[in-house]
């Protein structure tokens, strides 16, 4: 848990320190929509299929910081930094660097308790490899398209 409240406190501290781009209305949408895509995603990883959990393998209150609190931050600094006017390779390499994060960040919840509060089944990091790029996808899909509903 203890791992779990210091990320949470850094992530929010970071995004909302450093976040100058985004508008509070796609801070809000980001938010709601990072919540939502994460609680269905562990709805069937996690509690269906238990391919990994937080904490126990049931419904837990200690859960809701990650699945609240956790990754919008997260996804609020990818959004913020992101180089949308830069040449192709430059946001190639921004997406690396980001999925590189996410991999060695997914790493350290893996420690034992106090520190670590996420567990593996039988999701492997591969699998993480594989998913994360195409997460940053939807979010920065999401993100166009927001920012196109604002301009309308």
């Amino acid at each position: 848990m203890i791992g779990l409240i210091i990320a949470v406190i850094l992530f929010n501290l970071i995004a909302f320190i450093t976040t100058k781009r985004l508008t509070k209305n796609q801070i809000i949408h980001i938010w709601l929509f990072t919540i939502t895509l994460q609680t269905i995603a562990d709805l069937f990883i996690d509690q269906k299929y238990h391919g990994y959990w937080y904490f126990t393998q049931d419904v837990d209150w200690e859960a809701l910081p990650n699945i609240t609190m956790l990754l919008p931050p997260v996804n609020m600094m990818f959004l913020n930094w992101y180089p949308f006017n830069s040449p192709l390779l430059k946001r190639i390499l921004y997406y690396i660097y980001w999925i590189l994060f996410m991999l060695i960040y997914e790493e350290i919840p893996l420690l034992p308790e106090p520190w670590g509060y996420f567990n593996y089944g039988w999701w492997k990091l591969e699998y993480s490899f594989l998913v994360d790029p195409l997460l940053l996808v939807i979010l920065l899909n999401f993100y166009k398209w927001i920012c196109k509903i604002e301009k309308s």
